[in-house]
């Protein structure tokens, strides 16, 4: 798929993030990498092959309100 030089990682490979951006929509927060990676806004993908990796964004931190 890739006809940069050189070549973007795999869509299999560790660091398949840092393929070239083909299309970008922030306003429906995903975007497509060159290797067929579609990135979501909550750092979750989905790989060519269908797989889905899981956001792995940090959870908010919640604050606890204890009665005194």
């Amino acid at each position: 798929m890739c006809q940069h030089q050189p070549e973007c990682p795999t869509a299999d490979s560790a660091d398949r993030e840092a393929a070239r951006l083909v299309a970008h929509h922030p306003e429906q927060g995903w975007s497509l990498l060159c290797n067929g990676v579609l990135l979501f806004e909550d750092t979750g993908e989905l790989l060519p092959d269908g797989q889905v990796i899981a956001p792995r964004r940090p959870l908010e931190a919640t604050h606890v309100v204890t009665a005194a």
